[in-house]
């Protein structure tokens, strides 16, 4: 019986070794950047036609609230620091999603605190508000339909706000259960874009950790929202590439989750690496939002101690310990799943990606 048992570990075990290894190969995250020493953790980001890249403070160190008005600090293409900005004289502490308008070229930054839709001069952080909203929206991301309408979404509530321009007052696109959660982190509609022929627009809901589809039918009205999948953990900022693959950020497991149209799950990419001797990430920790740029996708490092808003987390105490910010990159080229196949969809990086600068959150 004994040789018997041993006979059949022994051909088990040369089995598996000789079947290939079904695991995510995740790309690696690396930084980018790091922001001044007295901005506070970064939230939005987004890219403008040169490639110089804009991201906003969110106001919620470790230590504990910010009352300082948020800023936006711009670096190059290649990372180097170009300037940093506080946004006065309309603006909270509470910066986040942003958005360069494709038809204006106006930067837009939504105020979570205000509940305003702001323009923001970003050479010299002058404001003016584009659209009121309201404090208790918590309002979050930003797009942009073809005909330049911007949809804001309000995480609290479970709506999609509609802005024709600035000045002109929000309509609700849509409100729906599937945009509102009661999970942790309390936040329901979150990242949000429309696939590449217009017909859907794509929103993150964190709470459920879902990713919602909401049909655009004749004349721009949304259709009926429905879950195009669930698990993706602290669903946060999303993306869609020129393949319609939807690309979002996972706070709550410090990676990148890339979904090809249909919701399966193509990649993973990125992980937390620790703490470097600078009190800085390596890797993702509670990656906020997203955005390509060349060959790369940028992500911004919330890392924000929930302990603060009444609920730890297994990354609360890494957070903790951050004193240096950062935003990371990772190569938008998609790896296979299994070693030495293809990938269950195109590699990329896809040509131009997708959206236009600005697009996504």
């Amino acid at each position: 019986m004994q040789r018997t048992l041993h006979f059949l570990f022994m051909a088990s075990l040369a089995l598996m070794l000789s079947s290939p290894v079904q695991a995510w190969i995740r790309s690696p995250a690396t930084t980018f950047a790091t922001l001044p020493a007295d901005a506070t953790p970064p939230e939005g980001i987004t890219v403008d036609a040169a490639g110089n890249v804009y991201v906003s403070t969110f106001g919620w160190p470790p230590a504990g609230e910010s009352t300082a008005p948020g800023k936006i600090i711009t670096f190059s293409p290649q990372g180097k620091f170009i300037r940093e900005v506080t946004v006065h004289p309309d603006a909270s502490a509470h910066l986040i999603g942003l958005a360069f308008h494709p038809a204006t070229g106006a930067l837009l930054v939504l105020d979570i605190g205000t509940g305003n839709l702001l323009e923001v001069n970003p050479t010299d952080g002058l404001d003016m508000i584009c659209s009121a909203i309201g404090p208790g929206e918590g309002v979050n991301a930003l797009t942009f339909d073809s005909a330049g309408n911007i949809y804001v979404s309000a995480s609290f509530t479970g709506t999609i706000w509609k802005i024709g321009a600035c000045n002109q007052a929000p309509t609700q696109w849509v409100t729906d259960p599937l945009l509102k959660t009661s999970g942790k982190p309390p936040f329901g509609a979150n990242g949000l874009a429309f696939n590449t022929d217009g017909t859907a627009l794509f929103v993150a809901n964190t709470g459920d950790d879902s990713v919602v589809r909401i049909p655009v039918l004749a004349g721009g009205v949304a259709g009926t929202a429905e879950v195009l999948a669930y698990s993706v953990n602290g669903a946060d900022g999303l993306i869609i590439d020129s393949n319609d693959n939807i690309w979002v950020a996972a706070n709550q497991s410090d990676e990148i989750v890339v979904l090809d149209p249909t919701g399966k799950a193509i990649a993973k990419l990125g992980d937390f690496n620790g703490i470097d001797k600078q009190g800085a990430v390596q890797g993702l920790l509670f990656p906020a939002s997203l955005v390509f740029s060349g060959n790369f996708v940028l992500v911004t490092n919330l890392v924000l101690d929930t302990r603060l808003f009444g609920f730890p987390t297994l990354m609360s105490d890494w957070a903790a310990q951050v004193t240096t910010y950062t935003v990371s990159k990772i190569n938008a080229h998609l790896p296979p799943i299994l070693p030495g196949s293809s990938s269950p969809g195109p590699h990329g990086p896809p040509p131009g990606h997708g959206p236009p600068p600005g697009h996504g959150h």
